[in-house]
């Protein structure tokens, strides 16, 4: 059974790679990662990448697929929709899994994962809760458990 994980970039890398290494911790472990790629942000592109495959086969998988999403304006909303649309509708055509996180990326794009997470039945919703704002820009081992929450709006609503 495939397992997407559909996210977006962020200059904080550990906005992108904490919710991932959360979800393979709680035994949500993908197999393809889908990231959207903001202007701007091309050149943490091979860092988060980099980071994402060594999460997965750091809890024990072989190196993802990974599928990247270029925008060339932030506004293009129709590709932003499509970018969480298209897997979700995939990884359900074929009985896999799918996860959208909203974690990361600007209110907006994180607003339209949700939507789109939520309206094409993602079998997860994901958002990574600190709730102690010194543990932002830290990686996910370095942070304490107590300080994090794995929310899956799936489960919530």
């Amino acid at each position: 059974m495939s397992r997407a994980w559909v996210t977006s970039m962020s200059p904080n890398v550990e906005a992108v790679t904490n919710p991932l290494a959360a979800a393979c911790e709680s035994g949500y472990i993908p197999g393809e990662i889908y990231i959207l790629e903001n202007p701007g942000l091309s050149g943490y592109l091979d860092r988060v990448t980099s980071m994402l495959e060594r999460v997965v086969v750091e809890y024990g998988s072989e190196q993802p697929e990974i599928a990247v999403t270029s925008l060339d304006s932030e506004t293009e909303f129709e590709q932003i929709v499509e970018h969480y649309r298209a897997p979700v509708l995939a990884a359900r055509e074929t009985d896999g899994i799918a996860a959208v996180d909203v974690t990361p990326g600007r209110k907006f794009m994180s607003a339209i994962a949700f939507q789109a997470g939520i309206k094409y039945d993602a079998e997860h919703v994901f958002y990574l809760y600190l709730s102690e704002g010194q543990f932002y820009g830290r990686i996910f081992p370095d942070v304490p458990n107590q300080a994090l929450d794995l929310i899956d709006f799936q489960e919530v609503f």
